[in-house]
């Protein structure tokens, strides 16, 4: 099940960064492509806003 970014998201940019897959794209709020997302929660492990959450 992949992991969801919400809208405590301040876009800083860390999640993607760490994405071992690069399935996070940039935006206002960043957003997780659910098709390529391995469920590893890395991304969700350093954001700093708390704002991922598995779905």
């Amino acid at each position: 099940m992949a992991h969801v970014i919400t809208d405590k998201c301040v876009a800083c940019g860390t999640c993607a960064s760490v994405c071992p897959v690069g399935c996070i794209s940039e935006g206002d709020i960043y957003k997780i492509d659910p098709n390529q997302c391995i469920d590893c929660g890395t991304c969700a492990g350093v954001c700093p806003s708390g704002a991922i959450e598995q779905q």
